[in-house]
């Protein structure tokens, strides 16, 4: 079989010659390393991280800096959970100011980070749990610019979003993060951006600098399970008793750390940064693996 041809069996029939063109570009641009590209969980918290100079935003920034950089960022952002899993693959994605009741300063923001097609297609051929589709609409959310602003402000790196798939379970995402694992040779960041421990309906104000009992107690129980490599209750955290329910009412900012606990190799060490619960039940504890 005739390169072209293999490469459009992979990619799902046909294909403009264009963007097989653009793949040979993405894939003779980056040779496999040798060494893997870190992996991070990052808890993002409230839009206003996005703007403000605080001790979270300073931690993305000096991850930004210690770090290898990268060649490209692939984000999974809780803010983008829709049916099937897609993935950005415009070469300019926009700037999505998806939250209201915020200054004006924030709705203001644009971060013009180029996409990438080529490493759209890419990853969609990685991928066999599923068919992903290559989506010309959403953009980059506010899980994702928020983050990487601070940490590539120059917006000179090409900037992606994989979709969560909202109708399958836990255990398909973790599984589908494995099939993502040849990305990392070649240089692309895969973020999970999202919060361990999130409950927007019972933020308290008064909290601004601490966290409920029983949410400093699951976040102390996910970093022991992240830890020991224990990753089956983890994923099957509804069974992790009363507490869990409350830290997760709904799985959407969760979701994101199996992707990354997915992707990890079983003696790669992990560290975490900006641990810290906040407003009660708002966890901005993030990990890095590698």
């Amino acid at each position: 079989m005739k390169r072209n041809e293999f490469l459009k069996s992979v990619l799902g029939g046909t294909i403009a010659m264009d963007s097989l063109k653009d793949l040979y570009k993405w894939n003779e641009q980056l040779a496999t390393k040798d060494s893997l590209m870190p992996l991070l969980f990052v808890g993002h918290g409230s839009p206003m991280n996005g703007i403000e100079e605080n001790e979270f935003s300073g931690g993305w920034k000096r991850l930004g800096k210690d770090i290898p950089v990268p060649t490209a960022v692939l984000v999974v952002s809780a803010h983008w959970y829709t049916r099937g899993t897609k993935i950005t693959a415009m070469n300019a994605p926009r700037t999505i100011h998806d939250f209201g009741g915020f200054p004006r300063a924030l709705f203001e923001v644009q971060y013009p980070a180029p996409g990438s097609p080529a490493l759209a297609n890419e990853t969609a051929s990685l991928v066999k749990k599923a068919q992903v589709g290559l989506d010309h609409e959403w953009g980059l959310d506010h899980g994702t610019w928020t983050v990487v602003r601070h940490m590539y402000p120059k917006a000179n790196i090409p900037v992606l979003q994989l979709s969560i798939d909202y109708t399958q379970p836990p255990r398909y995402h973790y599984e589908l993060a494995k099939e993502l694992a040849a990305l990392r040779k070649k240089g692309v960041l895969i973020i999970g951006s999202g919060n361990m421990v999130h409950n927007l309906g019972i933020l308290n104000w008064q909290y601004t600098e601490r966290g409920y009992d029983w949410a400093i107690e699951m976040n102390t129980k996910f970093k022991k399970l992240i830890v020991e490599n224990d990753h089956a209750p983890l994923i099957n955290y509804e069974k992790l008793g009363q507490a869990t329910l409350l830290s997760i009412p709904s799985p959407d900012h969760y979701l994101p750390l199996l992707y990354i606990l997915g992707l990890k190799e079983e003696k790669e060490p992990v560290s975490f940064f900006n641990d810290k619960t906040v407003l009660g039940s708002i966890s901005m504890t993030s990990v890095k693996v590698g």
